[in-house]
């Protein structure tokens, strides 16, 4: 069973998380969310169960755990996920750990997705110039640094970037392609009941 390590902090957009959370688990792809502290924030008690998260509009989100770089490798997990808003983005993307854990996940081929200002992370972790989307809010501190595209999904190699909420559901189905193919895709796609001539 293919698994997703799924970063969440202060000020993430919920239906980032969310809808790709739900829709990789409709794939049987076994999903844990894992809490990002801000940098100025007290360090947590490993036994302390993880905190909820408030999300970009206030929603809290009970987290699966605290963000443990030693236990969030690519050796056990197949897809390390970043999500945008703003606060939230900016938390994650500034955490070294969380840099270097995209790297690393990067060279050992495994799958690394990032949604709206997420994508961010791409630039922080230092990644090579490569094709790349975001949040237009972020476009003038990416566009230099790579080949920047305005399509909803960019596909680089394992890495996967999306624009923003309206994107999270292509998006979501784009890793749900990569991880367990097209038929598995078009089977979850199916139930979620789509207006015709939309993405899925």
């Amino acid at each position: 069973m293919p698994s997703a390590l799924i970063l969440i902090a202060d000020g993430t957009e919920e239906m980032e998380f969310t809808i790709t959370y739900d829709t990789l688990v409709r794939a049987g792809v076994s999903c844990t969310s894992a809490f990002v502290s801000a940098a100025d924030a007290a360090p947590h008690n490993k036994k302390s169960p993880p905190p909820y998260a408030i999300g970009s509009r206030g929603m809290k989100i009970l987290t699966d755990q605290h963000f443990t770089p030693h236990v969030s490798t690519p050796e056990e997990y197949d897809l390390f996920v970043i999500p945008g808003g703003a606060k939230g983005a900016e938390t994650i993307a500034s955490h070294p750990r969380v840099q270097y854990l995209v790297r690393v996940y990067l060279q050992e081929k495994k799958f690394v997705g990032m949604i709206c200002a997420g994508s961010m992370a791409a630039k922080t972790s230092g990644l090579p110039k490569q094709p790349l989307t975001s949040h237009p809010s972020v476009k003038s501190e990416l566009e230099n640094d790579f080949e920047y595209s305005e399509e909803p999904v960019v596909v680089s190699g394992k890495l996967v970037t999306s624009r923003g909420p309206g994107t999270a559901f292509p998006f979501a189905l784009t890793l749900v392609e990569l991880l367990c193919g097209k038929e598995k895709r078009a089977e979850v796609a199916g139930p979620m009941v789509f207006p015709p001539g939309t993405f899925a």
